[in-house]
């Protein structure tokens, strides 16, 4: 892969949040909620990041963005390391990044009108005067297709779908290249997922858009991702193209994961084999040592427990983080 065609690089990214405790809070522990990330993101490209609740993937997210500064690690995004920017310099680059977050109902404020909301970075960031910047927000609210006539309303006018688009309408404003995708659908009606997963992949075509799409909808993401990125307990294990990883999924949390979604074939449904992951998911203030996945991995040996095993390319394009990833090729 040309580097040219890689907008992002994310190396051994680490984000820790201390545990205090103590009249003089003392540091005594850390919550280890991204410990070691990397991967790259190719531009025009959606990398899908999928993995159960608290497995890091949002801390991630906001930790490329700089909207959490990393404990350590790199990103380097269109050949500038965010890590070491600060003040005007990062200040300038977040123009070229934006997030959609989970929550439509949390991240409008409820005190400014939906005009006002998408305004606010053109504003902040002295792009657009004014008159150009009301010229602006008719054009972004027709593009995510409400009426500019909203233009006026508040956000509690509006239904979850439709708050969900001005949040997709505030990301567009500064024109950027990437986008992080915060699980922008799981807030939402079933009916209304798929128009605005539709909504973002006409946008991305049209805009030559770049996205980090976080979910836990594992059929959503086969849908939306050109590859697709596995995290457990903070770490990625397994990170291939979309089919390779439906298909041919190399670690056993990947195929537990995988195993779960339904099918729309009922005689294939009652067929197939199942995996059912025992035990809960490790406190990722007190990880497992070595592999992270061994204490609920049906396959571990006394060597998982030892070392933590290598994000390695098994096939091309198929990394995988498991000693025993060849059982399966």
């Amino acid at each position: 892969m040309s580097d040219n065609n890689v907008l992002l690089r994310v190396d051994n990214l680490v984000k820790h949040f201390p545990i205090m405790r103590g009249i003089f809070q003392k540091q005594v522990g850390a919550v280890r909620a991204v410990d070691g990330v990397s991967f790259e993101v190719k531009r025009g490209e959606t990398l899908g990041l999928v993995g159960e609740s608290g497995c890091g993937k949002s801390t991630t997210g906001r930790a490329i963005l700089q909207l959490y500064r990393p404990t350590s690690g790199s990103v380097n995004f269109d050949g500038v390391d965010l890590v070491k920017l600060k003040g005007e310099d990062l200040r300038k680059m977040r123009r070229k990044m934006q997030m959609i977050f989970q929550d439509p109902y949390a991240s409008l404020n409820p005190r400014m009108s939906v005009g006002e909301i998408i305004r606010e970075p053109l504003i902040v960031h002295n792009v657009a005067t004014e008159a150009d910047a009301e010229e602006r927000v008719k054009q972004l609210l027709e593009l995510v297709r409400l009426n500019p006539a909203f233009a006026s309303r508040y956000p509690h006018e509006f239904s979850g779908g439709q708050r969900q688009r001005v949040g997709i309408a505030r990301a567009l404003a500064l024109q950027p290249s990437f986008i992080v995708c915060d699980e922008p659908i799981s807030a939402l009606d079933v009916s209304i997922q798929a128009q605005v997963v539709n909504l973002l992949q006409e946008l991305q075509d049209q805009f030559n858009l770049t996205y980090l799409f976080i979910a836990h909808d594992l059929s959503m993401v086969r849908h939306i991702s050109d590859r697709v990125a596995v995290m457990y307990l903070g770490v990625v294990v397994e990170l291939a193209t979309r089919n390779e990883l439906y298909n041919s999924p190399l670690h056993p949390y990947t195929q537990a994961l995988l195993s779960a979604v339904p099918i729309p074939d009922p005689v294939a449904e009652t067929t197939r084999k199942r995996t059912i992951l025992v035990g809960d998911v490790p406190s990722p203030v007190n990880p497992p040592s070595g592999c992270r996945f061994r204490t609920r991995c049906p396959i571990a040996e006394s060597v998982c427990a030892e070392e933590r095993p290598e994000f390695r390319e098994i096939k091309p394009g198929h990394f995988v983080a498991c000693f025993f990833a060849e059982r399966f090729l």
